[in-house]
């Protein structure tokens, strides 16, 4: 299913073939936690804007509308009218999202609704059962996503936990796939690795799921406390243990910077609700650096976002009309500033993939390293 194409010393390009369809490394997967990207972007729009895979959240759909509703209609990419590939996280992040509002077992998760307060069990099997209705085409396994820093001896006892738990997810995981009711038969399985921000949790937890021979495996419970320095460390230390013969993903990361060093060490998977969470506030990315929308030097600017940007809000409007759109709180202001963050991020990961095909990554890295990180 996963072919490595080329690499350049860590840095990897590949292709991953799936039910629905072939995703091209590395790439970045945009979040519509709800079935939805925030700031109003269809389905439709997705495709416009080089969106490979769309990701969704188990916890969020399972509060609402209801997976059963959505598995009556047929899955979530019926539901959403998206024909391509989707990832749905195990709600193993609401674990520590919600941690005023939830209850650790061996079991799984007790949790109460952030929406009305009802009682809900999550354990790796519902959350198995859950993605299956939901019929996404990768399945995350459920695990324990720790704050950093913690205590040493909880997290050893939480990896512990996360490796059992991955062995219930890939069980279940068997039995669903092979129900004549599933709608997708042929749903993937990716164990996530997790041991906080110390190195030799990470690389036994890292050695222990590598056994299990998964389609594909991540590295959870970064970007959640801990130094940029430290995330990048963490990740060359279990780089090596990851099996080369199967995509890698880095959870929830990050900036454009983080990707480009991401990359650099490995990663073919990314994923982060900060390029369509800036937009909906006017900050957005840029060829030349990053630029806040709201400040009065874009009031009269008769100019695209990007001069070098191909979206449909740079070849239609300038910085002075989607500034008066947010300053009058039109939905359209967020839109079309969220169309371009989220174009800006598919098309850096398309220049990616060329700077490997073309093995000059090393340069591309200097060069966008001090340009993408610059504010204007």
């Amino acid at each position: 299913m996963f072919e490595l194409l080329k690499t350049q010393k860590s840095a990897r390009r590949g292709r991953f073939t799936t039910v629905h369809g072939v995703i091209e490394t590395p790439v970045f997967m945009n979040v519509g936690t709800s079935a939805a990207i925030k700031g109003g972007l269809s389905a439709e729009d997705l495709k416009q804007i080089h969106c490979q895979v769309e990701l969704s959240n188990t916890y969020h759909l399972h509060v609402r509308p209801g997976d059963d509703v959505i598995y009556s209609l047929g899955g979530i990419r019926k539901f959403m009218n998206w024909d391509g590939p989707v990832l749905t996280d195990s709600g193993g992040f609401q674990v520590f999202s919600l941690a005023d509002l939830r209850k650790i077992t061996e079991e799984g998760v007790s949790f109460q609704s952030h929406i009305d307060g009802k009682h809900i069990f999550m354990g790796p099997e519902e959350s198995m059962r859950i993605q299956s209705n939901l019929a996404s085409t990768i399945a995350m396994a459920f695990d324990e996503c720790v704050e950093n820093p913690s205590p040493y001896d909880y997290v050893k006892e939480s990896c512990k936990r996360t490796t059992r738990w991955l062995h219930r997810c890939k069980k279940e995981m068997d039995r669903l796939n092979s129900l004549d009711t599933t709608i997708n038969k042929n749903q993937l399985l990716f164990g996530i690795n997790q041991g906080g921000t110390y190195p030799d949790l990470r690389t036994q937890n890292m050695k222990e799921i590598a056994e299990l021979d998964l389609p594909g495996y991540a590295i959870g419970g970064l970007a959640v406390g801990e130094s940029t320095e430290e995330m990048y460390s963490l990740i060359d230390a279990v780089e090596p243990f990851m099996p080369k013969d199967k995509p890698r993903y880095l959870m929830g990361v990050g900036t454009p910077v983080n990707i480009i060093e991401g990359v650099a060490r490995g990663v073919d998977f990314f994923d982060c609700v900060m390029p369509s969470r800036n937009a909906r506030h006017g900050l957005l990315f840029t060829s030349e650096g990053i630029i806040n929308l709201n400040n009065n030097k874009y009031l009269t600017d008769d100019t695209p976002i990007d001069k070098n940007c191909s979206c449909p809000s740079c070849k239609n409007h300038t910085k002075g009309y989607i500034r008066h759109l947010l300053k009058a709180k039109e939905m359209l202001g967020m839109r079309l500033c969220v169309i371009h963050n989220l174009y800006f991020y598919n098309t850096l990961m398309e220049d990616i993939r060329k700077a490997l095909d073309e093995d000059r990554f090393d340069s591309f890295r200097a060069e966008k390293l001090e340009v993408l990180s610059k504010r204007l």
